[in-house]
């Protein structure tokens, strides 16, 4: 991922935006060309591991093998930029539309898991994480055990031994603080997207 200064963010900030996106592609290399799965994550508290799992029947874990290389893409916020919102546009008209948007990318080693016991934990940590807050709140273990064991039997577990991170948040720290200032406005009476992506501008410092 190409990350001017202006764009870039430390590795803590970096794992807030995977945490904050959820979930997230996971993109690897096949014999038949790249191939990606959407999936939601669960980061250790060392950081040093991400967990999910998916449907048996999808065909993306077929040609897997342990430690094969895999890349993690995570969008916490995206919204279109337009130049109208360049109050200096009319100063110096030399503007273009753009994209702000804040991401990361965590490249990493595979692991396959098939153990129920294994599979079973990751569930509960999905949900438990997803779940949070909620009222009430859905839990794996109120589920009939028959029927859980099937959905378990279903799914494949994922391990990812977690190589690098990279985050990036673009959100117009290129242009003069008046744009700053406009496109932040104009997210904040936007879309859901949109408002998304004022929020964060408003936290830069």
């Amino acid at each position: 991922m190409y990350v001017p200064p202006k764009h870039a963010v430390d590795d803590d900030a970096a794992w807030m935006i995977v945490r904050d996106a959820g979930a997230g592609a996971l993109v690897i290399a096949t014999p038949q060309g790249l191939a990606s799965v959407f999936v939601p994550v669960i980061v250790s508290n060392d950081r040093r591991t991400l967990t999910s799992h998916l449907a048996k029947a999808n065909p993306w874990w077929k040609t897997v093998k342990t430690g094969d290389e895999v890349l993690a893409l995570f969008l916490a916020a995206s919204a279109y930029v337009s130049p109208s919102y360049y109050p200096s546009r009319l100063e110096n008209p030399g503007v273009v539309p753009t994209w702000n948007y804040v991401a990361a990318e965590v490249r990493g080693r595979l692991r396959l898991h098939e153990e129920p016991e294994w599979k079973l934990n990751q569930v509960r940590a999905v949900t438990q994480q997803f779940e949070r807050g909620r009222d009430p709140e859905w839990r794996v273990d109120d589920l009939d055990e028959k029927y859980r064991q099937g959905q378990l039997t279903a799914v494949v577990g994922i391990e990812i031994d977690v190589v690098s991170i990279e985050g990036k948040a673009k959100l117009s720290q290129n242009r003069p603080e008046e744009d700053q200032i406009s496109v932040r406005d104009h997210f904040a009476e936007g879309t859901l997207s949109e408002r998304n992506v004022a929020l964060r501008m408003s936290t830069l410092e």
